[in-house]
C-alpha cells in the first residue's frame, strides 16, 4: 500500500488506512518518498507498508 503522508499521528493515519482493508495484524514501512510536490511540507512524503490484514 502506498499512503501519502499528511499532518498528524503517522500511526492514526496507517492504522485508519489498513483499516478499509480488514483487521491489521501486522505492518511496517518499507520505504518512505518525497512527495512529488516542494510545497507539501515536513510531513509531505509517500510510505509504502506492507502488512498482514484479516479480511
Amino acid at each position: 500500500m502506498r499512503l501519502p503522508r499528511g499532518p498528524g499521528s503517522l500511526l492514526v493515519q496507517i492504522e485508519t488506512a489498513l483499516a478499509a482493508e480488514g483487521q491489521p495484524l501486522r505492518w511496517a514501512i518499507v520505504a518512505v518518498e518525497p512527495a512529488a510536490d516542494p510545497q507539501a511540507g515536513p510531513g509531505g512524503a509517500v510510505l509504502t507498508i506492507e502488512a498482514v490484514v484479516l479480511a
